[in-house]
């Protein structure tokens, strides 16, 4: 039963059939975990605190610089210098002190990435490098959490979404075989349009409110790209690796 206050809070989510009170009740339960708070994951915590995801645990080893402002919308000038984990918590409890937050000051790995996943409902991939965009793969994929994954770069964006809670593929491993990617790049070499990496953001949030309230469909076996320039998108069928070594039961 929602309070009051929560359904005064809520009232345009609730009234969607597709969630209503059941389903508000099932977001004021969840814990979702953001792993980077850059410019997928600010849009990303702020609408889910503002959808009313009960628990938050945003995790970022950085500190602010002012070269993110201009697409991690979730800091203030001011917060130059502070770490990025606690200033967006600071942000999130201010835009909806009904819900909890907690920040990770670290980069997650190895027993304390697989401690806060274990510990999720469902896991954001906000990070910006393809060395921990596998291991949060693993780690979700060896505790049977859905993961939704973004990246963008220039232009481009890219979302997918992978339900792991049956010990099931394909996963982020089957597109992105390790060390096939020899020359990563990152937004400070090449460039990145704020609106777009913020558009994956918030696609983010909807697939993650979806899964929590069991609306719609995550659409877990296709891997989609979107071009900021011609505002199209292209959705690829994303089949299983028999030979994956993450997610193939010969693994």
């Amino acid at each position: 039963m929602l309070t009051d206050e929560s359904f005064l809070r809520y009232q345009r989510q609730v009234q969607l059939p597709e969630i209503g009170e059941q389903g508000q009740q099932a977001l004021q339960q969840a814990r979702v975990l953001i792993i980077g708070a850059g410019g997928l994951g600010a849009p990303a915590a702020l609408y889910l605190a503002a959808a009313g995801v009960g628990s938050l645990v945003i995790a970022d080893g950085d500190k602010v610089e002012r070269s993110n402002l201009q697409r991690q919308i979730i800091y203030r000038d001011d917060n130059q210098g502070e770490s990025k984990a606690q200033a967006a918590v600071t942000q999130v409890k201010a835009l909806n002190p009904l819900i909890r937050a907690r920040a990770v000051t670290a980069r997650l790995a190895k027993l304390q990435l697989a401690m806060e996943i274990s510990l999720a409902d469902v896991v954001l991939d906000c990070t910006d490098n393809f060395a921990s965009r596998h291991a949060i793969n693993q780690a979700c994929f060896e505790h049977g959490k859905r993961l939704i994954s973004a990246a963008a770069i220039r232009w481009q964006g890219q979302l997918m979404s992978f339900d792991f809670r049956t010990r099931q593929g394909p996963c982020y491993h089957c597109l992105f075989p390790n060390g096939e990617m020899k020359a990563p790049q990152n937004c400070s070499e090449t460039g990145i349009a704020g609106p777009v990496v913020g558009i994956m953001g918030t696609f983010q949030a909807l697939q993650a409110v979806k899964a929590i309230t069991d609306s719609g469909d995550l659409c877990v076996r296709q891997f989609r790209q979107f071009d900021g320039l011609s505002l199209q998108w292209q959705q690829f069928a994303l089949p299983a690796n028999p030979q994956c070594p993450v997610c193939s039961k010969e693994s």
